[in-house]
């Protein structure tokens, strides 16, 4: 069953129409909306990605000739502003990328070691898996840790040290 409002075959709203206005523009993957800046007394332009109930991005946006009004949106502002929330979700991606799959490098007595820590977000049971590979790639040691595993030159040390004994 999909939610009311959803297309139940592409997930997308039923009601989304390409708009050209000054406060609103709107295509098929993207909405750019002038709102009135709640912190002070300017705009802001919010763009939201079809589908989504939160914005991607909501950032300060030009007054007009008149200080009072925005200044309208046009195809040129429109593009501008998609190549930015692309940009945004991009090194979200990136951020999110490196928080889940973090390495390090150690040396040790038997050479360069490579530790990774893979967590995998689960909002149930959340896990992680702490590997080591030697310099030729091959796996050396694989141990499950808690998903709140911190991973550090010192903990990937000692880890590596047990494996010696």
């Amino acid at each position: 069953m999909s939610e009311p409002g959803l297309d139940a075959a592409d997930g997308l709203d039923d009601d989304w129409a390409p708009v050209q206005s000054p406060k609103l523009w709107r295509d098929a993957l993207w909405s750019a909306c002038v709102i009135k800046n709640e912190d002070d007394e300017g705009w802001a332009v919010s763009m939201t990605r079809r589908g989504e109930s939160e914005p991607v991005l909501v950032a300060p946006w030009t007054m007009g000739r008149d200080k009072k009004n925005p200044k309208p949106l046009d195809i040129n502002a429109f593009n501008t502003w998609i190549k930015t929330a692309h940009e945004v979700l991009r090194r979200h991606e990136q951020q999110l990328h490196a928080q889940l799959h973090q390495r390090l490098r150690i040396d040790t007595p038997a050479g360069r070691v490579e530790v990774t820590l893979d967590i995998e977000p689960d909002e149930d049971m959340p896990s992680a898996t702490l590997s080591a590979h030697d310099a030729a790639g091959e796996l050396l040691a694989r141990k499950k840790v808690a998903a709140d595993f911190r991973l550090s030159a010192r903990s990937a040390q000692a880890w590596l040290e047990t494996l010696d004994a």
